[in-house]
């Protein structure tokens, strides 16, 4: 079990509250990439993606690595695993209730039927 701080946990879900930034990991899953080419399908300058880049490095989602002038970027998937791990808590809450609204509603329908059945038989 992954155990991350309030703070570590915050950081992360502030940084993945962006588009551009989920966007950015997307895009990091397959490879590391140059600023340029995370900040290329947004059309922002180097400085705008290199903000959103400092977020979630700081929250430990990506991790830097300079190659003479070029900063390469990573994907840090580890850090998604305390977000996982809380939200996995409330996966199973829905996920029971689910089950209990689709028993209830079976439940429903085969009154439903048998009700149906008793007017046809009936009329």
């Amino acid at each position: 079990m992954v155990l991350q701080s309030s703070a570590s946990l915050d950081r992360v879900f502030q940084a993945l509250a962006s588009p551009t930034r989920r966007a950015m990991l997307r895009r990091l899953a397959t490879h590391e990439r140059s600023v340029g080419e995370l900040a290329e399908p947004f059309s922002m300058t180097f400085a705008g993606a290199s903000k959103h880049l400092r977020v979630l490095e700081e929250a430990g989602l990506v991790r830097r690595r300079v190659a003479g002038r070029t900063h390469l970027f990573r994907l840090e998937a580890a850090a998604l695993a305390g977000a996982d791990e809380w939200l996995r808590f409330y996966r199973r809450l829905w996920t029971a209730q689910l089950d209990a609204l689709e028993a209830a509603l079976k439940a429903e329908g085969e009154a439903a039927a048998i009700r149906t059945r008793k007017r046809k038989g009936n009329a």
